[in-house]
């Protein structure tokens, strides 16, 4: 029986289920680049290079493995823009009596492949994705009949069940979580480690210049390109990180600095969401570096807990809620994102490096992403739509299943506490006690109103008035609220004002709905500076 086998973009592992009994005289690989998903939001330039480079050197991998590939570029004339019509082509030769595939990382690509499965006229099979630890039955066993749910726990589970930094049934050290240990600002002489970028090869040149070519008018430059797009890249990388900065990353995991876009992280979430590396053996082999001594507890445990807490829960959250997660906006955030996000252009330093940084490397690490972007965005009221569109364009290691509940659930809020115990809002202080940017501000960091003051400043006590009667009975933020309390009418007043001027002078001004009814939870969006989402 001949079989057609659809491998997406982020499926570049030889061990992928639909390849799993591949018959590779028979058999036909479906590999394709189309401009719905190069498009469905204005991709940075170096994820659609990092994609197009990856998929093009996997499917050269799998013809060296004597497999039939059929490789459509995005630039081929009878490109049909999308998967489904990918699929349709291929099939119309009647060669392949079947389709088989690996479930999608995206809801929204899932509904386009449910439906063609129901039209196509022959079996199509969808597997399970297997590469993920935890499964979506698993996770939804775990998530049945909880309250609340907290990764903590989930991460916990995840780690009996596989058994990485366990001591018989008792976590290595006595303790699961050393976060506590994890969150020093950078000391003065404290310079992070050289990095290593690599280099791009020649299919990676290629893709560069068809982005270019393609997609001159999305953001960000392809002129710091170093991503890993083959297995053996990806590897390197990874041996480089457990060699040289595994063993400081807990220290410093959550220090900025400005000119400084990498720190201690990993820079290995790419190869891990394209299916590069495996996520359970990155979590093996940091492990190995503690045993072996080379590398503190503290620093380990906060990196596997990045991959197998971390990325495992978001992943079961999305799946779990979606498609209603996306219509989530629980604190009703009506305003616009503003345009510095985009530009760079503002005067608040913090945010300038990051934009610059994000605009130059698809990157920016966690923090930098919650604390000052995340932050901003929360405390300027931007809708969720917005923000998710922002997130989706700007990162090369960003796919919905992961931006999403990232976004909308650990920085916004949106979904009403379903990812975290309360809104990650912070003032100016935060990011001066974690960071070196204030320093050399326009804007006071001590300074707590007026033109001249921080606006995460400004902005705080007015995010927490205007949020009262959603936030004021959580327990995590009894304490600001009865700060707030304390201050009187007058002042709360004072405060709201001041964060309303803010708002306004930032460019965080309300969304116009196209029809003239009132703005409400589900409020009406005009099309977004990058989206393609379809209006309600």
């Amino acid at each position: 029986m001949s079989v057609l086998r659809l491998v997406l973009g982020d499926q570049l592992s030889d061990d992928l289920s639909a390849l799993k009994d591949l018959n590779p005289d028979a058999d036909t690989v479906l590999m394709a680049e189309v401009r719905d998903e190069a498009t469905y939001v204005r991709h940075h330039k170096q994820k659609l290079a990092l994609v197009f480079a990856a998929m093009r050197n996997h499917a050269e991998r799998l013809k060296g493995r004597g497999v039939n590939v059929r490789y459509v570029r995005i630039d081929d004339a009878d490109n049909s823009g999308s998967i489904t019509g990918e699929l349709a082509r291929a099939l119309d030769d009647g060669a392949h009596e079947t389709v088989v595939m690996t479930e999608c990382g995206e809801w929204r690509l899932a509904e386009h492949l449910a439906a063609f499965a129901e039209g196509a006229g022959r079996p199509v099979e969808i597997r399970e994705d297997r590469r993920f630890i935890s499964s979506h039955d698993r996770f939804r066993r775990w998530a049945s009949g909880k309250s609340q749910l907290r990764m903590e726990f989930f991460y916990r589970e995840m780690r009996r069940a596989t058994g990485i930094l366990m001591d018989d049934d008792q976590p290595e050290g006595g303790r699961w979580n050393y976060d506590a240990e994890n969150r020093k600002k950078l000391a003065k002489g404290v310079t992070p480690p050289d990095r290593l970028r690599i280099p791009p090869n020649a299919v990676a040149h290629e893709a560069m210049a068809d982005v270019e070519r393609l997609f001159g008018d999305h953001f960000g430059s392809l002129d710091g390109f170093g991503w890993a797009t083959t297995a053996d890249e990806a590897k390197t990388t990874l041996q480089h990180f457990l060699k040289d900065v595994l063993p400081s990353f807990g220290d410093w995991q959550d220090a900025m600095a400005e000119g400084q876009p990498w720190m201690w992280h990993g820079l290995i979430s790419t190869s891990i969401n394209l299916g590069l590396l495996d996520p359970l053996d990155v979590c093996k082999r940091a492990e190995a570096v503690y045993r072996a001594g080379k590398a503190p507890l503290n620093a380990v445990e906060g990196f596997i807990r990045q991959i197998l807490g971390w990325r495992e829960f978001v992943r079961g959250i999305y799946w779990l809620k979606a498609p209603e997660y996306r219509a989530r906006n629980f604190l009703d955030a009506d305003r616009k994102l503003p345009w510095f996000y985009w530009s760079g252009e503002t005067d608040m330093a913090c945010v300038a490096d990051v934009v610059k940084t994000t605009r130059d490397n698809a990157y920016a690490h966690h923090i930098q992403r919650l604390m000052v972007t995340g932050n901003l965005a929360l405390l300027l009221g931007v809708h969720p739509d917005q923000v998710d569109d922002w997130y989706m364009c700007v990162y090369a290691d960003a796919y919905e299943w992961v931006e999403m509940p990232n976004t909308r659930g650990m920085a916004l809020f949106a979904d009403g506490g379903i990812v975290g115990s309360k809104p990650y809002a912070a003032s100016g202080a935060y990011i001066d006690r974690m960071s070196d940017y204030c320093g050399a501000c326009r804007y006071d960091v001590k300074s707590k109103s007026g033109d001249a003051a921080c606006p995460f400043n400004r902005l705080y006590w007015g995010f927490l008035e205007r949020n009262r009667g959603r936030l004021r009975d959580n327990v995590r933020l009894a304490m600001p609220y009865r700060t707030l309390e304390k201050f009187g009418e007058a002042k709360r007043k004072a405060l709201a004002a001041e964060a309303e001027a803010c708002r306004t002078l930032l460019g965080a001004t309300p969304i116009e709905c196209r029809w003239n009814h009132k703005r409400s939870a589900t409020i009406c969006l005009a099309v977004s500076s990058c989206s393609k989402r379809s209006l309600p």
